[in-house]
C-alpha cells in the first residue's frame, strides 16, 4: 500500500535590507544583506548534518527565497512557485511596518487595500503543497523555502492554540516540519528547528 503522508520542511529566507529597515515586505522584494547571506552559509552547514534528505526542493519566485535556497544548497535543481509567496500587504508593501495594526488585528486588514487575508493565504500555501504532492508520487519529503507570515500563518491555520504558542515566531532561517495527509488532505504542523 502506498505511503500517503509526506514531509514537508518549510524554511524561511535569510534577512534581507526591508527586514533591517523596518519595511513591509511580502510581494515587494529586497536583497538579502550581508548578514543574511552568512546565515544561509550557516544553514548550510546545518543541513549537510541533517539526518532528513530530500527529494525535490521548492522556492517562492521571490528572489531573497531563490538567492537563499541558493546559497544552501548550491547545483541543487529547484523548482520556483508564485504559491509559495509571501503574504500580499497591498498598498503597504514596502511602507514601514509601524504602519501595520498588531497581530491579533491583521486577520483580513489588508484586504480592502489590494492585500489578502489570512484565510486566502494560508489555503493558496495548502493547495500549492498538496498539488506538489499529487502530481508527484514519488516525492516523500519536501524542502521548499518561503516567508515568515506565509509560514507562520500555514502552521496557525493547522495548529492548535498549545501548539501555536510553542510554534509560533519564524525568525529568519527557521524552519517548520509539517506532514501532509495526502488521502485525507490534513496538513499539521509538528516542530521548529532552528538551522542557524
Amino acid at each position: 500500500m502506498e505511503e500517503l503522508i509526506r514531509d514537508i520542511y518549510m524554511i524561511r529566507h535569510g534577512e534581507t535590507l526591508f527586514n533591517v529597515q523596518g519595511r513591509t515586505q511580502g510581494w515587494s522584494d529586497s536583497p538579502l544583506t550581508l548578514n543574511g547571506i552568512n546565515q544561509a552559509k550557516r544553514s548550510k552547514i546545518f543541513f549537510e548534518n541533517f539526518p532528513v534528505k530530500f527529494d525535490a526542493y521548492f522556492s517562492s519566485t521571490s528572489e531573497r527565497a531563490c538567492d537563499t535556497l541558493e546559497l544552501i544548497f548550491p547545483n541543487t535543481p529547484y523548482r520556483q512557485l508564485k504559491g509559495l509567496k509571501e503574504q500580499n500587504f497591498g498598498v503597504y508593501e514596502g511602507q514601514p511596518q509601524y504602519l501595520e495594526p498588531v497581530i491579533s488585528k491583521r486577520r483580513d486588514f489588508f484586504v480592502p487595500f489590494g492585500g489578502e487575508s489570512w484565510t486566502r493565504l494560508s489555503n493558496r500555501l495548502k493547495e500549492t503543497l498538496l498539488t506538489i504532492c499529487q502530481d508527484n508520487e514519488a516525492y516523500k519529503t519536501l524542502l521548499c523555502v518561503s516567508h515568515g507570515a506565509a509560514i507562520s500563518t500555514l502552521m496557525k491555520s493547522v495548529s492548535t492554540a498549545s501548539q501555536i504558542e510553542q510554534l509560533h515566531g519564524i525568525g529568519n532561517l527557521d524552519m517548520l516540519h509539517f506532514t501532509l495527509d495526502i488521502e485525507n488532505c490534513e496538513l499539521k504542523a509538528i516542530e521548529k528547528i532552528s538551522t542557524i
